[in-house]
């Protein structure tokens, strides 16, 4: 189950468009976690996952709310961004429960700050800064996430 697959990402629009393919080439429901430090290109990833599956509003990252949700033609997706949560257990308090009852797709910046309270993800997405460039890695944590970064191999490798 251990698939991985590194991406080397140029710019913004690079970025939303690997977004765009895990949303494309990935399971629904799943839950997806971002890492990376500020700036890194979390939220356009968010971004690029959001509009390839028809959101055509703005996507901003949701810092100060922790989370957006998106009711879209094709998905319903829960953004959240756990960068200014004190404590895991806070994520009590907004209902997290109820974000992963249902068939939502998950996108969660910051994942260590819910560490022991969010459920187990499908793939993790490490974004490393190489210079102006990004280096992304995704890792497989389950079968659903396997069959998603086998996917995105394959775009990616050709």
């Amino acid at each position: 189950m251990s698939v991985r697959c590194e991406v080397r990402i140029a710019d913004a629009p690079a970025m939303e468009a690997l977004g765009g393919a895990l949303a494309t080439e990935g399971r629904r429901g799943q839950c997806i976690t971002l890492h990376g430090p500020l700036a890194a290109g979390k939220t356009t990833l968010a971004r690029g996952y959001l509009r390839a599956l028809g959101h055509a509003g703005a996507v901003k990252s949701p810092t100060f709310t922790l989370v957006e949700s998106y009711n879209l033609a094709r998905a319903q997706v829960h953004h959240f961004d756990l960068y200014r949560l004190a404590d895991a257990a806070e994520l009590e308090f907004i209902g997290i429960d109820d974000y992963f009852a249902d068939r939502a797709d998950r996108l969660v910046e910051w994942p260590e700050r819910g560490a022991g309270v969010l459920p187990a993800a499908s793939v993790a997405v490490h974004i490393a800064l190489a210079g102006s460039a990004r280096v992304v890695t995704l890792e497989a944590l389950d079968e659903a996430g396997s069959e998603t970064v086998s996917r995105i191999k394959k775009i990616y490798e050709t």
